[in-house]
């Protein structure tokens, strides 16, 4: 699948002053890296549930599983709206992503999934994304760049 291009602005409030916008791709190189991942849903009566996971950025769209019991998963069916988010940690050097859209769950025998830890079937999601932030700094230098789809 080709990737699609999204339209990339800088926000000069939170940018060095000569900052330029930061290419998409290596939003996607670092996604494609990223080990680790948190997740961000809304529970029903509005209180947020935020917590790691790991997921796979495969064709323009990030993918993750949780088991059907699970609170991510509750949440999910009721809102479709979240968040990935991954980050280096590191004060002084980094790029730190933060990726919104709605996850739809995947049904199809692609993404077969069984949780190693109780045998059950885990359910797989995959969010492509509508938005997404990258905070970048190196030293004196930092830019907060979003990305539009």
């Amino acid at each position: 699948m080709a990737a699609r291009e999204p339209t990339t602005t800088v926000d000069p409030d939170f940018s060095s002053k000569d900052a330029a916008p930061m290419a998409c791709k290596d939003a996607r190189t670092r996604l494609g890296a990223a080990e680790v991942f948190w997740v961000s849903t809304v529970r029903p009566d509005g209180r947020p549930h935020v917590t790691p996971l790991i997921a796979v950025w495969l064709d323009d769209a990030l993918f993750f599983a949780t088991g059907e019991s699970e609170r991510k998963a509750k949440n999910l069916a009721w809102n479709s709206h979240c968040i990935l988010t991954t980050a280096c940690n590191g004060l002084a050097e980094g790029l730190d992503l933060v990726v919104e859209g709605d996850a739809r769950r995947v049904t199809d025998d692609t993404f077969h999934h069984r949780d190693v830890h109780e045998g059950a079937a885990a359910l797989v999601y995959e969010l492509t994304p509508r938005k997404a932030f990258g905070f970048f700094r190196k030293g004196a230098e930092y830019s907060q760049n979003r990305w539009t789809f």
